[in-house]
């Protein structure tokens, strides 16, 4: 009976994650080639599995996507203001992880408009959270696929970086359930990219 709920494309894209994140991390030189060949990989995997959701016009998604992006980074900046306020030793991380994950060359910057931030919301919301969206109410699909979201970033080693992808994904994992509109998280995911890497850097 058990065996019979498993919903298996779910487990194996999940394991999938874990392995391909799993060797992204693994060298900071090189982690840009293999965390996009990663995030393409699970595009394919995504496309295969599922339908893509959108049920907002253009100027819908546009509009909601660029400002809960803003919205997004306002609560990441709103969050770094208060850790220096508090005293709290994370500015030093902040830098790390720029160091270490942040795009540095042409192609890194197209990589992550074209293939990380699509890829990530693809896989995580089009594929992880509308599996678990039948299964479950859409708030313990938003928790559940966010914990999963930030687990596969345990490999960085960086407690903060997990953080944030946890608080992120519950984000667009509830813009997600609102409005069932993959180009919507995907516009906020890269308002907030471009926002985060280019225009406003935390560190």
């Amino acid at each position: 009976m058990l065996l019979e709920k498993l919903d298996y494309p779910l487990l194996a894209g999940f394991i999938l994650a874990h392995l391909l994140l799993f060797f992204t991390f693994q060298d900071k030189d090189i982690f840009w080639y293999i965390f996009s060949a990663s995030l393409l990989f699970l595009t394919i995997w995504t496309i295969w599995q599922e339908d893509v959701d959108d049920q907002l016009s253009f100027g819908q998604y546009m509009a909601l996507g660029i400002a809960s992006g803003l919205l997004i980074y306002g609560l990441f900046y709103t969050g770094n203001l208060l850790f220096k306020m508090l005293g709290l030793p994370f500015e030093d991380n902040i830098a790390k992880l720029y160091n270490w994950f942040a795009p540095s060359k042409f192609w890194q910057y197209i990589a992550l408009i074209l293939i990380a931030a699509p890829g990530e919301e693809l896989f995580w919301r089009g594929f992880v959270q509308k599996r678990l969206i039948r299964k479950m109410s859409p708030l313990a699909s938003v928790l559940i696929s966010s914990v999963m979201y930030a687990s596969v970033n345990i490999y960085s080693n960086e407690f903060l970086l997990v953080l944030a992808a946890l608080v992120s994904g519950i984000a667009w994992g509830l813009l997600y359930a609102w409005k069932r509109s993959m180009p919507l998280v995907i516009v906020s995911h890269l308002i907030f990219d471009l926002l985060l890497f280019v225009f406003m850097p935390l560190n």
